[in-house]
Formats: structure tokens, C-alpha cells, sequence
């Protein structure tokens, strides 16, 4: 009965009539709903728990217990079996399989937001030393090296970029946002090593690299002469991280690099943030507090 549960509402996730549901639960979300789920069976049935009905708040509560002390499970891990569990309850109750949830009080422990991983200026400048500018897509790489390390803009707005939105005589980049939410764009400056990357690029290297598109308006261009997808840029990036002997680096970390380095420079709080394109200033604070600690450590 406790399995047998399990299969029917995973299968109504996946067919849900609700657009927005569905679009929520991936393939990926599943597989983890169904590990939690059927681990949570596996306690029940240790505990002489047959149906759900039977499940009482006070087997949750032991439950959560086992987590934290036996299985000695991170918050991170625990929220997210609690979050399936409860998704999971609201089904039984919706259903009529329950008259009551057992879980609907329950709080899921808190997360602590962990500080960003940043790049020291050594491993940034040993990023740059990789490239072989002798090739198109090497000065295309140096290019984009630039304008992330000294703009701090997302890598979803770098492949957004357009050949228009550089202005070499101002020596400014127009960000265009994220996409589906304000977009407010930005209007970030370039320092004159980043604009004389990005103009070579632009000059030398793309006519290259557009090859038979010549409509392309995108900056920067795969070896098809099409505009470079995040993947394609986070495949670049972790080459030269390998070659450099950085075996721990995210698309995000020369983004956090970046603000820390504006920190440190003394640049105040509500400025980082007008340049990282943070809505709230809370977002932004993050960058203070790993200011303040004293265990940040370079990346190796």
C-alpha cells in the first residue's frame, strides 16, 4: 500500500492537467521525489507501518530524528526530503487517502546560504595566461575573459550580448538583464585592456567565425558561426581551469569574483549592486559577509 502510493502520484505528476505543475517536475525532480519517497516507505515498514493512514507526526518527527543523528544528513539534503514528503501529503489529502496530514506544521530546517567561492587574483590571472590569442576562438576567449572578470555580468548575459551593444568609443557594455523578468539593462564600463581584448576579437577574430552568416548580430560566436550558448562558454571555461590546475570552478565565480575585488577596493555596497543588476540589496550582502570571514581561501 505504501509503495503502491508512491508509483500513482509520481505517474500523476508527470501527466498533470496543470501546465505550471508540470513544467515544475522534470525528469531529474522525479527520480529525486521517487529515492525520497521510497526511502521514507522503507522507514515506515521498519516501524510496523502498513498504509498511510497510519503514519502519525510523531513517526515524522522520528523520522527526521533518524536524518539528522543517524543518517547525519545535511540541512540541504533533509529540507529537500521534507519537501518532497509534504508535496507528497497534500496528494494523499487531495485524494481523500487521508483525513488528516501529518506533516502540514512540520518545518523544514533552515538552510544556511552559503558564502560564494571566488577566484583569487592569481588563479584569474593564470585564466588568462592559458589562452593562445594566436587562434580566433583564443582571442574570442580572451575577450569574453574580459568582459565577465571586469563587468561582473551573468554568463547568461554574455552569450546575450550583440555586436551593438559594445561601444568602443565609450568604452561601455550595454547589459540587456535577465530575460522574463524586468530586464533592466545596464550600462557597465570597461577598462582599456577589456575594450582593446574585445575590439581585437571583434576585428581579427569573428569575420572568422561567422563564416556564412554574415546576419549574425551576436558578439560572440561558435565555431558554426551561431551565437555561443552557456554551455558552450561553461566547456571553454573549465579547459582553461584545467590546464590552469583549478580543479573547483563554476560559470559564477568570476561573477563573485568580481564584486569581492569591487569590496575590497572600496567601492560601496549599493554600487556592487547597480553592477551585478541585483534587484535587492540583501542578494548583494552576501559579498560583505564573506568579506568579514576569515576562513576564505583561493580556489585549488
Amino acid at each position: 500500500m505504501l509503495q503502491e502510493a508512491v508509483d500513482e502520484y509520481l505517474v500523476a505528476l508527470s501527466t498533470s492537467s496543470n501546465e505550471d505543475e508540470r513544467g515544475r517536475i522534470n525528469h531529474n525532480t522525479t527520480a529525486a521525489y521517487r529515492n525520497d519517497l521510497t526511502q521514507f516507505c522503507a522507514y515506515l515498514k521498519q516501524h510496523g507501518v502498513e498504509n498511510w493512514p497510519q503514519v502519525t507526526s510523531e513517526q515524522i518527527a522520528g523520522y527526521l530524528l533518524e536524518m539528522r543523528e543517524a543518517q547525519a544528513y545535511r540541512p540541504t539534503t533533509i529540507a529537500r526530503k521534507i519537501a518532497a514528503i509534504k508535496a507528497f501529503f497534500r496528494y494523499l489529502r487531495s485524494q481523500e487517502y487521508i483525513a488528516s496530514d501529518p506533516v502540514e506544521k512540520l518545518e523544514s530546517p533552515r538552510v544556511p546560504k552559503e558564502l560564494p567561492n571566488v577566484l583569487s587574483a592569481e588563479q584569474i590571472s593564470s585564466l588568462f595566461q592559458q589562452v593562445d590569442v594566436s587562434t580566433s576562438s583564443g582571442q574570442r576567449d580572451l575577450a569574453m575573459l574580459y568582459m565577465l572578470s571586469t563587468t561582473g555580468m551573468r554568463v547568461s548575459e554574455l552569450v546575450s550580448l550583440n555586436i551593438a551593444d559594445f561601444d568602443v568609443n565609450q568604452a561601455t557594455v550595454v547589459c540587456p538583464g535577465r530575460s522574463g523578468r524586468s530586464k533592466r539593462e545596464r550600462v557597465l564600463p570597461l577598462p582599456p585592456l577589456a575594450v582593446e581584448a574585445i575590439k581585437r576579437y571583434g576585428e581579427q577574430a569573428r569575420p572568422h567565425l561567422v563564416g556564412r552568416h554574415p546576419e549574425q548580430e551576436s558578439l560572440f560566436l561558435n565555431h558554426h558561426g551561431e551565437r555561443l550558448t552557456r554551455q558552450g562558454f561553461w566547456l571553454i571555461i573549465k579547459g582553461y581551469a584545467r590546464q590552469a590546475g583549478i580543479t573547483n570552478i563554476t560559470p559564477h565565480m568570476l561573477r563573485h569574483s568580481f564584486a569581492m575585488m569591487k569590496l575590497n577596493d572600496g567601492m560601496e555596497l549599493r554600487s556592487v549592486q547597480e553592477l551585478l543588476g541585483h534587484a535587492h540589496i540583501a542578494t548583494t550582502q552576501v559579498y560583505s559577509q564573506l568579506a568579514r570571514s576569515k576562513t576564505t581561501s583561493p580556489i585549488t
